[in-house]
């Protein structure tokens, strides 16, 4: 986690050319220390952004650009949250690299090859998430992924990267966290504080109102992180990890 944040980037991901989809483009809703919207949601494709950001403080800064936001002098920090699989199954990789089955296959929930560890997690919680193999959001995962190794961000612990000075990243998912009591309560903040545009700039654009709840789970993440579901201790890093409130699933209830 980073000592410093300024800014908390909820990121709904698109795929790689969405420029042209009505319903499904990136989406970029920037939170500051107080939950307090600060510039203005972004939706559009991120390709040209993603393209000209090689290191962490300049996607920080595009990002922030994007959505009208000043930069000073100073490089700005920002923990992000991201809308998409960070990373495959353990077996997936290791079929793919090695060669290595994963014994007998049952049906899609329980598929080691189509989900991860996480996903798992939130099924047995009553959530119903996307496998990036078989629910065609492959290529908003490589987008993801494609622009945390391009930045340099490193694995620093199971769900969590970053270069420990400007950018932490994180996973969610904004499905599992709809129910959630804590999240709808900040979403009632938010609102009551913008209401003239809250309409016209959530409610009617469901891009980036998933971008919104993705920036509430970074701000927890760095404010109240025993609100989340963290990763066991059993799950290999490498698959990576879906940060959702508790108070949204129903075995922690």
């Amino acid at each position: 986690m980073l000592a410093r944040t300024n800014y908390f980037v909820g990121w709904d991901v698109g795929g790689w050319n969405c420029d042209n989809n009505p319903k499904s483009r990136d989406a970029i809703v920037i939170l500051d220390n107080n939950q307090n919207l600060v510039g203005k949601p972004w939706r559009g494709n991120l390709r040209e952004l993603i393209n000209d950001s090689r290191d962490p403080v300049t996607l920080v800064k595009n990002l922030l650009e994007y959505c009208c936001i000043s930069v000073s002098k100073s490089d700005p920090s920002a923990l992000l949250a991201i809308d998409i699989p960070l990373g495959f199954s353990k077996p997936l990789i290791d079929l793919l690299t090695h060669g290595v089955t994963a014994g007998p296959i049952g049906t899609a929930n329980s598929n080691p090859y189509l989900h991860r560890q996480t996903e798992f997690f939130l099924f047995k919680n009553g959530k119903h998430p996307l496998s990036p193999i078989k629910d065609m959001i492959g290529s908003q995962a490589t987008k993801g992924m494609h622009i945390l190794n391009q930045c340099g961000l490193a694995r620093k612990e199971c769900g969590v990267w970053s270069d420990e000075n400007c950018l932490t990243a994180i996973e969610t998912y904004p499905s599992a966290c709809k129910n959630s009591q804590l999240i709808n309560t900040m979403i009632a903040s938010l609102k009551d504080k913008n209401r003239s545009d809250f309409a016209n700039i959530f409610e009617d654009q469901p891009d980036i109102f998933d971008a919104l709840i993705c920036a509430f789970v970074a701000w927890l993440y760095s404010y109240s992180p025993k609100e989340l579901a963290h990763p066991p201790a059993f799950i290999d890093p490498i698959e990576g990890w879906v940060f959702a409130p508790r108070d949204s699933l129903t075995a922690l209830e």
